[in-house]
């Protein structure tokens, strides 16, 4: 919120619903004095939280020059903390049990001739706000770019003030994606199957490079104007829950685009990690968890930079901390959103981390997060979800994370030769470690995401694996993702990340082709997309597929066979990665078997009996309802 003073004694409305009133002393001339531009973040707050402390950073020209002071019933001024700069003001209030909601006068003076006031505004919280729901067991995850998903609104494509504009000649360029786009096609997105959204983040960035992926934060309270803006978001959110699909934002606490106002203006000396000389993180994400790590090691990966144009903040710095917690209780509070995706989770200093999640999860106990933790061991992964008994008593109270040892099986697991320690085996010896986190049925699961190779690429392009594939992460523990185009097969369409994040097909201006509709899919695309609704629908409809206790057993001959089990329900899971038919002895499962004579394919609702061998096609899945 960026607020210009005017030296009058007019009360002045202004954008975001904020009002500025500036008292002046008799005599003193508006004309004579400059007229300074104050920012107060957050721009807003609410009456009726848990944690009663709120901190206003306020921004002007030598503002820690002024006296505060502050009336209004149900709150007391707790503290003022200035910084080396004096640009900066960290007003902390506290709010009681008792404080309704209306507007503050936030009270600055100067001597006898400067003073002036601000009218804050204390929202009244939404019924039940404290209770919403987050994703669990039950959801399917949906992963989408914005600027490569839809465009819905050419009139935000270029924008006076935004260092890009749309540049759909190169995918290092925006292709003008944005929110009413995703808004357009939640039907899409719900018809498939689909409870939760996963977008990565809508933040302003206002970078002169690579400014579509929205990981260099250059305003934490504005939405990006080339996707939309704020009501453009709360409207998104709102009609997703019409449809039953939850919203998971992306947050980057790390690191910010080196186009942020802070840069040139830091509030104070050590916002951020400083570097004789541009010094990049070593990305060794395991010196965290390593006890024999050198200091040397560890403060490369938590205080090197990102990336040169990603200066890498310092959430130890307490006011810093306080911002970027109250930054995300903003969000949540303004918007409805159902969870968060923390970016780069190991690289913020984890005391932060984990001070952060304890204070969104006191105001919204039933909310739900998920850190992304690029490791590929489970021993290594497992420090970083909430519950974790740790050998350094760490806790980082985060209730969910990626499950990337699963993603590493899965990328060699069906297009290698089977072996002791390969093919299928891959997948099991990697759900056999399971005992490491203190709760799998939280891991986050994908074949693919905006980082890393198109699944379907990486399967040589065989539908027949990426089916397998859709059915392994329909059914095993877990809650399952899947990243936008899978659900057509596409493919990898150029070298490097670009080519891992093409448009959507129909989504823009000018396609020839709209895969959102059965019409402009192609038989392959169709069969994929055909598949995936009813795997995702057979998951919906089974309690066991969700929430069962797994039991899985040793591959033999790169057959893999499962079972999820409930009181009331059993399912069973084959995968077959063979290159030809193969004759499945039912005996080898007795032990989950016995009580049932028969079984029904889910996909054809066949029934057949159990006391013979199965006819399992080359490169197939099966997944089976247990009848006594």
């Amino acid at each position: 919120m960026v607020i210009r003073i005017q030296r009058t004694f007019r009360k002045i409305t202004l954008p975001a619903c904020i009002m500025v009133l500036l008292f002046l002393p008799l005599g003193l001339s508006a004309q004579s004095k400059v007229t300074p531009v104050v920012s107060v973040e957050p721009p807003n707050w609410f009456a009726g939280m848990k944690n009663h402390q709120l901190q206003i950073m306020v921004t002007g020209q030598d503002i820690a020059g002024y006296n505060f002071s502050v009336s209004y019933p149900g709150v007391q001024l707790q503290k003022i903390l200035k910084t080396d700069n004096p640009d900066y003001l960290f007003i902390y209030l506290n709010l009681n049990d008792q404080v309704k909601p209306g507007t503050l006068q936030l009270n600055f003076s100067k001597g006898k001739k400067d003073n002036f006031s601000i009218q804050y505004l204390l929202k009244q919280r939404e019924d039940n706000s404290s209770q919403r729901k987050g994703f669990d067991e039950s959801d399917a995850i949906y992963l989408l770019m914005p600027d490569r998903f839809s465009n819905g609104n050419t009139l935000n494509d270029n924008l006076e003030g935004m260092k890009q504009g749309i540049d759909r000649s190169t995918l290092f360029g925006r292709q003008g994606g944005d929110i009413q786009g995703m808004t357009n096609h939640l039907d899409y997105i719900a018809d498939l199957g689909f409870t939760a959204i996963w977008h990565t983040p809508v933040f302003e960035n206002n970078q002169p490079r690579y400014s579509y992926h929205g990981y260099g934060i250059t305003n934490f309270y504005r939405v990006d104007p080339r996707l939309g803006d704020l009501n453009d978001y709360i409207s998104f959110v709102g009609k997703a829950h019409e449809k039953g699909i939850k919203v998971i934002k992306d947050f980057i606490f790390n690191h910010i685009g080196d186009g942020h106002a802070w840069i040139n203006n830091p509030p104070a000396a050590d916002w951020w990690h400083q570097w004789d000389v541009y010094t990049q993180s070593n990305f060794r994400a395991p010196t965290i968890t390593d006890i024999h790590a050198s200091n040397s090691d560890l403060d490369l990966m938590v205080k090197g930079w990102f990336d040169s144009m990603m200066p890498d903040l310092n959430q130890l710095n307490p006011l810093l901390s306080d911002y970027l917690i109250q930054n995300t209780i903003w969000w949540i509070e303004t918007t409805g959103i159902d969870g968060i995706r923390v970016d780069t989770q190991p690289y913020p200093h984890k005391e932060f981390i984990s001070d952060w999640a304890k204070a969104v999860l006191y105001e919204y106990p039933n909310f739900s997060i998920v850190g992304e933790v690029w490791i590929n061991k489970p021993s290594q992964v497992s420090y970083f979800q909430a519950g974790k008994q740790n050998h350094d008593g760490y806790n980082s109270h985060i209730p969910s994370v990626f499950d990337f040892p699963l993603n590493k099986a899965i990328t060699t697991a069906f297009t290698e030769q089977s072996g002791w320690e390969t093919g299928l085996m891959r997948i099991y010896e990697t759900i056999a470690e399971d005992f490491l986190y203190p709760n799998p049925g939280k891991l986050v699961l994908f074949a693919d995401n905006h980082d890393v190779h198109r699944i379907f690429s990486t399967l040589n392009e065989d539908p027949d694996l990426l089916k397998m594939l859709i059915t392994l992460l329909s059914t095993t523990r877990g809650i399952p993702l899947f990243y936008y185009g899978t659900e057509i097969a596409m493919p990898v369409v150029d070298k490097g990340h670009e080519g891992l994040r093409p448009a959507f097909p129909g989504g823009f201006p000018g396609d020839t082709i709209n895969a959102f509709t059965k019409e402009g899919r192609n038989p392959l695309q169709q069969e994929i997309w055909g598949y995936m609704q009813k795997m995702l629908s057979v998951r919906k409809n089974s309690d066991a597929l969700r929430h069962g206790r797994l039991v899985h057993f040793v591959p033999k001959d790169n057959v893999y066979v499962y079972f999820r089990i409930t009181d009331l329900e059993t399912m069973m899971v084959i995968l077959n990665n063979q290159s030809d038919g193969y004759s499945l002895d039912l005996k080898r499962f007795s032990e989950i078997l016995a009580p049932y004579s028969r079984a029904e394919n889910v996909f054809n609702d066949k029934t057949f009996n159990l006391e013979n061998p199965l006819t399992l096609p080359q490169k197939s899945s099966l997944v089976l309802k247990l009848i006594k």
